[in-house]
Protein backbone atom coordinates (compact mmCIF):
# COMPACT_ATOMS: atom_id res chain seq x y z
CA UNK A 1 0.00 0.00 0.00
CA UNK A 2 1.19 3.88 -0.90
CA UNK A 3 -0.75 6.17 1.35
CA UNK A 4 0.16 9.79 0.38
CA UNK A 5 -3.08 10.73 3.12
CA UNK A 6 -1.37 11.82 5.56
CA UNK A 7 2.03 10.81 7.64
CA UNK A 8 -0.31 9.79 10.06
CA UNK A 9 -0.73 6.01 8.53
CA UNK A 10 2.95 5.19 9.29
CA UNK A 11 3.54 1.84 11.06
CA UNK A 12 5.67 0.86 13.75
CA UNK A 13 9.54 0.11 12.82
CA UNK A 14 10.15 -3.80 13.83
CA UNK A 15 12.52 -1.92 16.57
CA UNK A 16 9.53 -0.01 17.92
CA UNK A 17 7.75 -3.45 18.19
CA UNK A 18 10.16 -5.03 20.02
CA UNK A 19 10.88 -2.09 22.20
CA UNK A 20 7.23 -2.17 22.60
CA UNK A 21 6.76 -5.99 23.61
CA UNK A 22 9.45 -5.85 26.19
CA UNK A 23 8.76 -2.76 28.35
CA UNK A 24 8.58 -2.70 31.41
CA UNK A 25 4.99 -1.57 32.47
CA UNK A 26 2.80 -0.47 35.57
CA UNK A 27 -0.32 1.62 36.22
CA UNK A 28 0.65 4.91 34.72
CA UNK A 29 -2.49 6.77 36.54
CA UNK A 30 -0.92 5.62 39.85
CA UNK A 31 2.58 6.99 38.30
CA UNK A 32 3.83 3.41 38.68
CA UNK A 33 4.93 3.04 34.72
CA UNK A 34 8.81 3.23 34.52
CA UNK A 35 8.69 3.36 30.64
CA UNK A 36 6.39 6.38 30.70
CA UNK A 37 8.00 8.26 33.56
CA UNK A 38 11.12 8.01 31.17
CA UNK A 39 9.73 8.90 28.47
CA UNK A 40 8.34 12.26 30.36
CA UNK A 41 11.36 12.59 32.26
CA UNK A 42 13.80 12.27 28.92
CA UNK A 43 11.61 14.58 26.89
CA UNK A 44 11.27 17.42 29.44
CA UNK A 45 15.03 17.32 30.00
CA UNK A 46 15.61 16.83 26.00
CA UNK A 47 13.19 19.82 24.96
CA UNK A 48 14.18 22.19 27.94
CA UNK A 49 11.04 22.24 29.85
CA UNK A 50 10.66 21.52 33.44
CA UNK A 51 7.88 18.51 33.11
CA UNK A 52 5.83 16.70 30.60
CA UNK A 53 3.31 14.63 29.92
CA UNK A 54 2.14 11.47 27.50
CA UNK A 55 -1.42 11.59 26.19
CA UNK A 56 -2.81 9.81 23.74
CA UNK A 57 -3.39 11.96 21.11
CA UNK A 58 -2.37 15.57 19.79
CA UNK A 59 -5.88 16.58 19.91
CA UNK A 60 -5.86 15.60 23.28
CA UNK A 61 -2.27 17.27 24.39
CA UNK A 62 -3.35 20.57 22.44
CA UNK A 63 -6.99 20.28 24.48
CA UNK A 64 -4.77 19.52 27.83
CA UNK A 65 -2.88 22.55 27.23
CA UNK A 66 -5.61 25.21 26.39
CA UNK A 67 -7.13 23.89 29.51
CA UNK A 68 -4.13 24.17 31.76
CA UNK A 69 -3.48 27.86 30.58
CA UNK A 70 -6.89 29.31 30.47
CA UNK A 71 -9.78 28.95 32.76
CA UNK A 72 -13.01 29.43 31.88
CA UNK A 73 -14.36 32.18 29.82
CA UNK A 74 -10.65 32.99 28.91
CA UNK A 75 -9.84 33.26 25.28
CA UNK A 76 -6.77 32.44 23.19
CA UNK A 77 -5.81 34.07 19.97
CA UNK A 78 -4.85 31.79 16.95
CA UNK A 79 -4.51 31.62 13.29
CA UNK A 80 -8.44 29.87 10.81
CA UNK A 81 -6.18 27.59 9.49
CA UNK A 82 -4.72 26.39 13.34
CA UNK A 83 -5.66 22.74 13.58
CA UNK A 84 -6.39 22.96 17.84
CA UNK A 85 -9.33 25.23 16.48
CA UNK A 86 -10.46 24.21 12.81
CA UNK A 87 -9.78 20.09 13.22
CA UNK A 88 -10.57 19.24 17.04
CA UNK A 89 -14.13 19.40 17.24
CA UNK A 90 -14.17 23.17 18.96
CA UNK A 91 -12.90 21.45 21.73
CA UNK A 92 -11.94 24.36 23.84
CA UNK A 93 -15.26 25.80 23.45
CA UNK A 94 -17.16 22.58 24.26
CA UNK A 95 -15.09 20.73 26.86
CA UNK A 96 -13.02 23.94 28.44
CA UNK A 97 -15.52 27.23 27.81
CA UNK A 98 -12.29 28.42 26.28
CA UNK A 99 -12.87 31.00 23.64
CA UNK A 100 -11.02 30.95 20.67
CA UNK A 101 -10.59 34.43 18.74
CA UNK A 102 -8.99 33.47 15.18
CA UNK A 103 -7.67 35.65 12.36
CA UNK A 104 -6.46 35.14 9.11
CA UNK A 105 -3.33 33.16 8.53
CA UNK A 106 -0.81 34.97 6.65
CA UNK A 107 0.86 33.27 3.17
CA UNK A 108 3.36 32.48 4.87
CA UNK A 109 1.49 30.47 7.67
CA UNK A 110 2.61 32.91 10.55
CA UNK A 111 -0.15 35.67 12.57
CA UNK A 112 0.39 39.04 12.22
CA UNK A 113 0.87 40.98 15.35
CA UNK A 114 -0.56 44.04 14.08
CA UNK A 115 -3.86 41.89 13.36
CA UNK A 116 -3.29 39.80 16.59
CA UNK A 117 -3.10 43.03 19.06
CA UNK A 118 -6.40 44.37 17.29
CA UNK A 119 -8.50 41.42 18.86
CA UNK A 120 -6.63 41.63 22.04
CA UNK A 121 -9.47 42.15 24.67
CA UNK A 122 -9.66 45.40 26.72
CA UNK A 123 -10.13 44.41 30.74
CA UNK A 124 -13.76 44.84 31.01
CA UNK A 125 -16.53 42.52 32.50
CA UNK A 126 -18.14 42.70 28.82
CA UNK A 127 -15.50 40.58 27.06
CA UNK A 128 -13.35 37.33 27.20
CA UNK A 129 -10.21 37.51 28.92
CA UNK A 130 -7.31 37.42 26.49
CA UNK A 131 -5.05 34.50 28.27
CA UNK A 132 -3.18 32.73 25.46
CA UNK A 133 -1.51 32.98 21.65
CA UNK A 134 -1.23 29.84 20.14
CA UNK A 135 0.84 29.03 17.19
CA UNK A 136 1.82 25.88 14.80
CA UNK A 137 4.86 24.82 13.80
CA UNK A 138 4.52 23.54 10.60
CA UNK A 139 1.37 24.48 9.44
CA UNK A 140 0.13 22.96 6.29
CA UNK A 141 3.88 22.19 5.49
CA UNK A 142 5.24 26.15 6.10
CA UNK A 143 7.81 26.34 8.37
CA UNK A 144 7.96 29.19 10.87
CA UNK A 145 11.50 31.25 11.35
CA UNK A 146 13.25 31.61 13.68
CA UNK A 147 13.47 35.34 13.92
CA UNK A 148 9.10 35.08 13.72
CA UNK A 149 9.57 33.06 16.79
CA UNK A 150 11.24 35.53 18.77
CA UNK A 151 8.96 37.85 17.45
CA UNK A 152 5.75 36.24 19.12
CA UNK A 153 7.66 35.76 22.08
CA UNK A 154 8.35 39.26 22.28
CA UNK A 155 4.72 40.37 21.57
CA UNK A 156 3.14 38.01 24.21
CA UNK A 157 5.54 39.55 26.89
CA UNK A 158 4.75 42.75 25.93
CA UNK A 159 1.00 42.32 26.30
CA UNK A 160 1.11 39.71 29.34
CA UNK A 161 -0.13 36.89 26.82
CA UNK A 162 1.21 33.17 27.62
CA UNK A 163 2.87 30.88 24.15
CA UNK A 164 1.82 27.74 23.33
CA UNK A 165 3.18 25.92 19.84
CA UNK A 166 0.86 22.96 18.68
CA UNK A 167 4.41 21.18 17.46
CA UNK A 168 3.04 18.37 16.05
CA UNK A 169 5.08 18.52 13.66
CA UNK A 170 7.36 20.43 15.21
CA UNK A 171 10.60 18.45 14.26
CA UNK A 172 9.99 18.46 10.72
CA UNK A 173 10.53 21.98 11.15
CA UNK A 174 13.79 21.94 13.00
CA UNK A 175 15.08 19.66 10.45
CA UNK A 176 14.50 21.87 7.88
CA UNK A 177 15.54 24.91 9.89
CA UNK A 178 18.76 22.46 10.30
CA UNK A 179 18.72 23.06 13.78
CA UNK A 180 18.57 21.75 17.21
CA UNK A 181 14.72 21.32 18.66
CA UNK A 182 15.52 23.58 21.51
CA UNK A 183 15.98 26.61 19.13
CA UNK A 184 12.80 26.62 18.46
CA UNK A 185 11.11 25.02 22.22
CA UNK A 186 12.90 27.76 24.11
CA UNK A 187 10.52 30.68 22.83
CA UNK A 188 7.31 28.94 23.92
CA UNK A 189 5.90 28.58 28.18
CA UNK A 190 4.07 24.94 26.49
CA UNK A 191 4.90 22.85 23.43
CA UNK A 192 3.39 19.28 21.89
CA UNK A 193 4.62 17.20 20.25
CA UNK A 194 2.77 14.23 18.27
CA UNK A 195 4.81 11.11 17.89
CA UNK A 196 2.71 9.34 15.37
CA UNK A 197 3.37 11.39 12.44
CA UNK A 198 6.48 11.42 10.64
CA UNK A 199 8.08 10.25 14.09
CA UNK A 200 6.30 7.25 12.87
CA UNK A 201 5.22 6.12 16.47
CA UNK A 202 1.97 3.67 16.49
CA UNK A 203 -0.23 6.16 18.44
CA UNK A 204 0.63 9.21 21.19
CA UNK A 205 1.56 12.52 21.99
CA UNK A 206 3.00 14.73 24.84
CA UNK A 207 2.57 18.03 25.88
CA UNK A 208 5.61 19.76 27.67
CA UNK A 209 5.77 22.86 29.69
CA UNK A 210 6.16 23.74 33.75
CA UNK A 211 5.74 21.59 36.66
CA UNK A 212 2.36 23.17 37.59
CA UNK A 213 1.68 23.20 33.81
CA UNK A 214 2.08 20.11 33.90
CA UNK A 215 0.42 18.66 37.10
CA UNK A 216 -2.63 20.83 36.30
CA UNK A 217 -2.83 19.00 32.52
CA UNK A 218 -2.32 15.62 34.53
CA UNK A 219 -5.97 16.46 36.59
CA UNK A 220 -7.42 17.57 33.23
CA UNK A 221 -6.23 14.51 31.38
CA UNK A 222 -8.23 12.21 33.73
CA UNK A 223 -11.46 14.17 33.62
CA UNK A 224 -11.31 14.05 29.39
CA UNK A 225 -11.24 9.47 30.35
CA UNK A 226 -7.53 10.08 29.13
CA UNK A 227 -5.82 8.35 32.11
CA UNK A 228 -3.97 5.20 30.54
CA UNK A 229 -2.45 1.73 32.55
CA UNK A 230 0.21 0.10 31.39
CA UNK A 231 0.81 2.78 28.70
CA UNK A 232 4.34 1.88 28.65
CA UNK A 233 3.95 -0.56 25.41
CA UNK A 234 2.98 2.70 23.68
CA UNK A 235 5.69 5.27 25.05
CA UNK A 236 8.44 2.57 24.46
CA UNK A 237 7.45 3.17 20.71
CA UNK A 238 7.98 6.81 21.65
CA UNK A 239 10.94 7.07 22.98
CA UNK A 240 11.92 4.93 19.92
CA UNK A 241 10.36 7.76 17.73
CA UNK A 242 12.31 10.29 19.45
CA UNK A 243 15.71 8.98 19.42
CA UNK A 244 15.53 6.93 15.89
CA UNK A 245 13.49 8.67 13.48
CA UNK A 246 13.83 12.34 13.20
CA UNK A 247 16.95 12.85 11.05
CA UNK A 248 15.32 10.65 8.21
CA UNK A 249 12.82 13.40 7.93
CA UNK A 250 15.05 14.96 6.07
CA UNK A 251 14.40 12.20 3.18
CA UNK A 252 10.77 12.56 3.67
CA UNK A 253 11.22 16.27 2.42
CA UNK A 254 13.40 15.30 -0.53
CA UNK A 255 11.00 12.91 -1.23
CA UNK A 256 8.32 15.67 -0.82
CA UNK A 257 10.60 18.28 -3.31
CA UNK A 258 10.93 15.35 -5.95
CA UNK A 259 7.32 14.48 -6.08
CA UNK A 260 6.32 18.16 -6.21
CA UNK A 261 8.68 18.43 -9.38
CA UNK A 262 7.64 15.24 -10.97
CA UNK A 263 3.57 16.00 -10.79
CA UNK A 264 3.87 19.82 -11.95
CA UNK A 265 5.55 17.78 -15.53
CA UNK A 266 2.06 16.13 -15.39
CA UNK A 267 -0.91 17.87 -17.49
CA UNK A 268 -3.90 18.63 -15.09
CA UNK A 269 -1.94 19.36 -11.90
CA UNK A 270 -0.13 22.91 -10.88
CA UNK A 271 2.05 22.85 -8.24
CA UNK A 272 4.87 24.58 -6.95
CA UNK A 273 7.81 23.08 -6.05
CA UNK A 274 9.45 25.84 -4.42
CA UNK A 275 6.88 25.96 -1.99
CA UNK A 276 7.37 22.40 -0.81
CA UNK A 277 9.40 23.06 2.94
CA UNK A 278 8.96 19.78 4.60
CA UNK A 279 7.12 16.78 3.64
CA UNK A 280 3.84 18.28 2.26
CA UNK A 281 2.62 18.83 -1.59
CA UNK A 282 -0.11 20.75 -2.47
CA UNK A 283 -1.42 20.67 -6.09
CA UNK A 284 -4.08 22.31 -7.90
CA UNK A 285 -6.16 19.55 -9.96
CA UNK A 286 -7.85 20.86 -12.95
CA UNK A 287 -11.62 20.77 -13.02
CA UNK A 288 -11.87 18.49 -16.04
CA UNK A 289 -10.36 16.11 -14.25
CA UNK A 290 -12.41 13.56 -12.09
CA UNK A 291 -10.88 13.17 -8.39
CA UNK A 292 -13.28 10.94 -7.18
CA UNK A 293 -12.59 8.69 -9.61
CA UNK A 294 -9.32 9.28 -10.01
CA UNK A 295 -9.03 8.39 -6.23
CA UNK A 296 -10.85 4.67 -6.97
CA UNK A 297 -8.75 4.12 -9.87
CA UNK A 298 -5.23 4.24 -7.70
CA UNK A 299 -6.69 2.62 -4.70
CA UNK A 300 -7.96 -0.13 -6.74
CA UNK A 301 -3.77 -0.26 -7.69
CA UNK A 302 -3.14 0.05 -3.44
CA UNK A 303 -2.39 3.31 -3.82
CA UNK A 304 -4.37 6.13 -1.51
CA UNK A 305 -5.08 9.83 -1.98
CA UNK A 306 -7.52 12.36 -0.54
CA UNK A 307 -9.48 14.07 -3.02
CA UNK A 308 -9.02 17.87 -2.33
CA UNK A 309 -8.50 21.14 -4.70
CA UNK A 310 -5.45 21.90 -3.69
CA UNK A 311 -5.03 18.26 -2.85
CA UNK A 312 -2.28 17.01 -0.14
CA UNK A 313 -0.12 14.74 -0.90
CA UNK A 314 2.03 14.00 2.09
CA UNK A 315 5.49 11.85 2.55
CA UNK A 316 6.50 9.71 5.53
CA UNK A 317 9.20 6.30 6.31
CA UNK A 318 6.92 4.68 4.47
CA UNK A 319 7.11 5.95 1.37
CA UNK A 320 10.19 5.43 -1.13
CA UNK A 321 11.33 7.15 -4.06
CA UNK A 322 10.42 4.26 -5.69
CA UNK A 323 6.81 4.15 -4.08
CA UNK A 324 6.47 7.61 -5.84
CA UNK A 325 7.53 6.56 -9.09
CA UNK A 326 4.97 3.72 -9.11
CA UNK A 327 2.53 6.76 -8.39
CA UNK A 328 3.31 8.95 -11.20
CA UNK A 329 3.19 6.14 -13.63
CA UNK A 330 0.24 5.19 -12.21
CA UNK A 331 -1.38 8.50 -12.49
CA UNK A 332 -0.71 9.47 -15.89
CA UNK A 333 -2.08 6.18 -17.05
CA UNK A 334 -4.93 6.56 -15.31
CA UNK A 335 -5.48 10.31 -16.88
Amino acid sequence: MIDFRSDTVTRPTPSMQQAMATAPVGDDVYGDDPTVNELERWSAERHGFEAAIFCSSGTQANLLALMSHCERGDEYLCGQQAHNYKFEGGGAAVLGSIQPQPIDNEKDGSLSFDKLEAVIKPIDPHFARTTLLSLENTINGKVLPLSYLRQARQFTEQHGLKLHLDGARVYNAAVALNVDITEIAMHFDSMTICLSKGLGAPIGSLLLGSNELIAKARRWRKVLGGGMRQAGILAAAGKQALTENVTRLADDHANAHYLAEQLADIQGFTVKPELVQTNMVFARVDPTIDQNRLVSRLKEQDILLSAGNPMRLVTHLDITRKDIDTFLTAIKQAL
